[in-house]
Parts: structure tokens; C-alpha cells; sequence
């Protein structure tokens, strides 16, 4: 007879599994199906069973720096950054660094932080500018311009190139002479005692209040008495010993210079005698002895206008209204009241 093994009261019959091979069944089942889910909830919708296999417990991020690391010159596009599967490195799990160079980054200079030291705030006090007259501290007043010339007159009988045109210009303009109705100007038609003293008083305009003398022949309702009484009030001309003033008598050349000289007392030379002076004309013979001085003095002021020939002073011919223009104007240029104009008819003393 043979002896059969005892039954081992342990062993199981058939296929049935015990409860921890259930166990390992489903617990491998859910790490499957875990593995599913996470493959079904990636963006990429194929399968890759390299990377479900993969040992990499999970996938890492790897920066893959653009072509063109320069946004100016990428069309301000920022560089791209995209996972990393662990099928595309394997071997490796982590990022290797790239051995593209990278640009140079330019940074800007350090500037150089100052402290700010806070000083006690000092109120500037500004001078007051007053108006008193102990005050050293003046004001500037903006310079006058100067007077703009007017116009000349335009006279009808004025010949071109006429000698005295320029000075009948300038005083013209400014109304110290005028001319007729007919627009002419009668250039070398002599001028009366009483027309001259009204030049004078346009020209100077002295204003001296004098009173209203007696002439004989000059009526209260002369039309130039107010002139003929501010030119003698003002030293320019003078009356005659008969309590006259003959307001139509013409004037002469000589007459002229020496009411000028008068009326602007303007005094002769100290070292430099009459005489001498009087000496450049050709006819100093017939100026008469009580204007010499005068004429001297006229001579040597620029306002001795000669006419045609400059040598020639013809001390005792009427004057005309040109010459009166030109000897006034050398007055007045004298004065400082006009500027000067060139001109061959006016004498100069060397």
C-alpha cells in the first residue's frame, strides 16, 4: 500500500484568488487607469506610451530660448515656452543649459546718488525801486527816437537840380517857410522885413511875451505884428530910431546874417580875428563896418550860403527866399535842432 501525502489544509483548489492577489489586481488596474486619465487630460490628443512608460514620475518644463532673443528684432514677439516630455531628453530629467550664446546685456551707468541736504529756506528780499530823488539807483527810460522828416512841399516853379533845393526841403517840410497859393515857391523873389520876421518866428518859435510895441507904421491889425514883436522881444531884429520898423522894406544879405547872429548870440572867435575871417570873400570891402563881426561869426558857424560864386558874398543885394531858407536852415543845424546837408554854396573859413 502506499502512503499518499497528507492534505495540506492551505493549499487552494482551481483558479480562485486569495484576497491579496485581489488587492494587487486592482490596485494595478487604478494606477492604469490613472495613467489613462492623465494621458486623456493632456492637450495633445495622440497617444505616446513612451512617455506612459516612461520613468520620469512627472513631466518637467524646459525653456527653449526663440531663435532670436532680441524682442526689437523679433517683431516684439517674447520667446516661447513649451513643456518638456521626458521622450524628447530621456536620459536626462532636468534642463540642460543651452550652449546658444546669449546677447550681451548693455546696462546703464550707475548714477551716483547725491543726499539731499536740507538747508534752512532763506526768503530773498527784492529791493524796492521808489521815485525819491536820494535814491543813487535810476531807471533807464527807453530812448526817444527821432522825429521823422515830413514831406517836402512840392512847388511848380522849383527848377531841377536847383541850388537850394535842399534847404527848401527841410523847411518846407516842417512849415518854417511856405509858399503861395498857385503852389510856387518864388525862389529868388526878395523878402520883406515883416515876412522874415515871421520865418524867424516859425523857425524858433520864441515865445518871450513882449509886449506890444508902438511903431508908426506897423497897425495893431498888421497881419504880422505878433511876429514882429517876439523877433525884437528875442534879440533878432530891431526897430529904427524914428519909432519905425518898416515891415516892407526888403531885407538884405548882410541884414540877415547879423539878426541871425543876434537872435542866437553867438559869439566870435578869440584868437582869430574878424578881419581875417571876413578876408576869404572878394568883396569883404562892402560889408559894412558894424556887421563885420557878425558876418565874421556867421562865417565861421556855417552860415554864410553864397550863391553862384561861393567867394562872392554880395553883402548889400536884397535877399531872395531861397537864400533866407539856406541861412535860417544853417542856423537851425547850428542849433542842433536839423541835421546838416552837403552843399558847394556853403562857406567854409579854413
Amino acid at each position: 500500500m502506499t502512503n499518499t501525502p497528507p492534505t495540506d489544509p492551505n493549499s487552494r483548489g482551481g483558479s480562485s484568488l486569495d484576497f491579496d492577489e485581489f488587492m494587487g489586481v486592482l490596485v494595478a488596474f487604478a494606477t492604469i487607469g490613472a495613467i489613462l486619465f492623465w494621458s486623456f487630460s493632456r492637450k495633445s490628443s495622440s497617444w505616446n506610451f513612451s512617455d506612459l512608460l516612461s520613468l520620469s514620475p512627472a513631466p518637467t518644463s524646459a525653456v527653449k530660448p526663440a531663435a532670436n532673443l532680441n524682442p526689437l528684432v523679433d517683431s516684439g514677439k517674447l520667446p516661447s515656452v513649451l513643456p518638456s516630455s521626458p521622450s524628447e531628453n530621456p536620459e536626462l530629467e532636468q534642463i540642460k543649459p543651452s550652449n546658444q550664446q546669449l546677447p550681451e546685456v548693455i546696462l546703464p551707468p550707475l548714477v551716483p546718488v547725491v543726499p539731499i541736504v536740507v538747508e534752512p529756506s532763506l526768503t530773498p528780499v527784492v529791493p524796492s525801486v521808489t521815485n525819491s530823488p536820494s535814491s543813487s539807483f535810476k531807471v533807464a527810460s527807453p530812448v526817444a527816437k527821432m522825429p521823422v522828416t515830413p514831406p517836402a512841399k512840392g512847388f511848380t516853379d522849383l527848377p531841377p537840380n536847383f541850388w537850394g533845393q535842399k534847404f527848401i526841403d527841410v523847411l518846407s517840410s516842417r512849415n518854417i517857410i511856405k509858399g503861395f497859393e498857385d503852389s510856387s515857391f518864388r525862389p529868388n523873389q526878395p523878402i520883406t522885413r515883416a515876412e522874415f520876421a515871421a520865418i524867424l518866428q516859425r523857425a524858433f518859435n520864441e515865445k518871450v511875451g513882449a509886449n506890444q510895441l508902438a511903431f508908426t507904421d506897423v497897425p495893431g491889425s498888421y497881419w504880422a505884428i505878433k511876429d514882429i514883436n517876439e523877433s525884437i522881444g528875442s534879440g533878432f531884429l530891431k526897430g529904427y530910431p524914428d519909432k519905425t520898423f518898416k515891415p516892407d522894406q526888403k531885407i538884405t544879405r548882410v541884414q540877415v546874417l547879423v539878426s541871425l547872429v543876434s537872435g542866437l548870440k553867438l559869439k566870435g572867435s578869440p584868437t582869430i580875428p574878424a578881419d581875417k575871417t571876413i578876408g576869404i570873400f572878394k568883396d569883404a570891402k562892402d560889408i559894412p563896418k558894424y556887421a563885420s563881426d557878425k558876418v565874421a561869426i556867421a562865417a565861421l558857424n556855417k552860415m554864410v550860403v553864397n550863391y553862384p560864386d561861393v567867394q562872392a558874398f554880395a553883402p548889400n543885394r536884397e535877399a531872395t527866399r531861397a537864400e533866407v531858407a539856406a541861412m535860417v536852415h544853417q542856423a537851425l543845424v547850428k542849433m542842433g535842432r536839423i541835421k546838416p546837408v552837403n552843399s558847394p554854396n556853403i562857406v567854409k573859413v579854413p
